[in-house]
């Protein structure tokens, strides 16, 4: 087959193919199917034999409470517990503690969550970088709205980004949380 009737075949398997997809699309509106509750996501699933995801690496710190309460409020566990590729910075209790008073349980409020949620994606990526590969100067962008770059520093053997300091890295199943002294915020 010439190459001009192998375009011409691939452009009806590609017209048929979108008209079935439009057709299931309809389907599922008319049904009203997309609103009907999917069930828990991914952080639902029950596995004590696999290694742990970022999810189950922050819910078993001692040192996390916080945030996995603010992940909880904000509702990204089941984004977080996905496939990813992902890195997480993970500030500790200690670094929301240093919080002016009152910020933590103010963002906690529902009214908040939107807030909220946007502070926790400035601290993930959506690729699974070890510190060891993070070069002295190099910016990474987070995933929150505004894609907010954070620049890595090097002294020595403390690596910090932005102005929070790794204090320690664990590797999950789907990337890397990177535990963190202070609480990043855009300025």
């Amino acid at each position: 087959m010439n190459v001009k009737k192998l375009v011409i075949a691939l452009g009806v398997v590609m017209s048929f193919w979108a008209c079935s997809t439009e057709e299931v699309e309809e389907t599922v509106t008319s049904t009203g199917t997309e609103e009907q509750d999917a069930g828990p996501g991914q952080s639902a699933v029950q596995d004590a034999e696999s290694d742990p995801n970022i999810v189950a690496v922050a819910v078993g710190s001692a040192d996390h409470t916080t945030l996995v309460a603010a992940v909880q409020a904000a509702e990204l566990v089941d984004a977080l517990a996905n496939a990813g590729p992902f890195t997480v910075f993970a500030p500790t209790n200690e670094a929301f503690a240093a919080l002016p008073e009152g910020t933590v349980d103010n963002l906690l409020l529902p009214e908040n969550k939107e807030t909220l949620k946007q502070i926790l994606l400035g601290h993930v990526m959506t690729s699974a970088v070890a510190v060891d590969y993070m070069g002295d100067g190099k910016s990474y962008a987070m995933v929150d709205e505004n894609f907010t770059k954070w620049t890595i520093t090097r002294k020595g053997d403390d690596v910090f980004i932005g102005e929070a300091k790794i204090l320690g890295s664990v590797k999950a199943t789907n990337g890397y949380v990177h535990v963190i002294d202070k609480v990043l915020l855009p300025k």
